[in-house]
């Protein structure tokens, strides 16, 4: 798998709220970053930001390139359940098949169009 197959394989298991699937494609020592998390753990982001996934009506991928050999820039619109619009960009850290570091960057909601 290449390591933009990895990152789109952890948003499908997000989505899907595969648990399973998550824990394979994160190691062990992973870290998750973002404006409100400060390098915590996998464990604390499979309980803390994993399980949010019912908040979303649809989420679509817009760009997923890999920068280097590790790292992938990923830039994702979605859409809440309260109709709310966002972007959001992650960049994304892949080492042997797995994803080692996931640092998110988001601001406001973002209009249509």
């Amino acid at each position: 798998m290449s390591h933009i197959d990895v990152v789109r394989a952890a948003f499908a298991a997000y989505l899907a709220q595969d648990r399973a699937a998550m824990d394979r494609l994160l190691a062990e020592d992973f870290v998750f970053t973002s404006p409100q998390d400060d390098h915590i753990g996998k464990a604390a982001f499979l309980e803390i930001c994993f399980p949010t996934a019912d908040r979303l009506r649809r989420q679509e991928i817009l760009d997923a390139v890999a920068i280097d050999d590790e790292t992938v820039f990923v830039r994702y619109a979605y859409e809440l359940t309260t109709g709310e619009r966002h972007r959001n960009v992650e960049v994304m850290t892949v080492r042997d098949g797995r994803v080692t570091e996931t640092q998110v960057y988001f601001g406001g909601n973002f209009p249509q169009g």
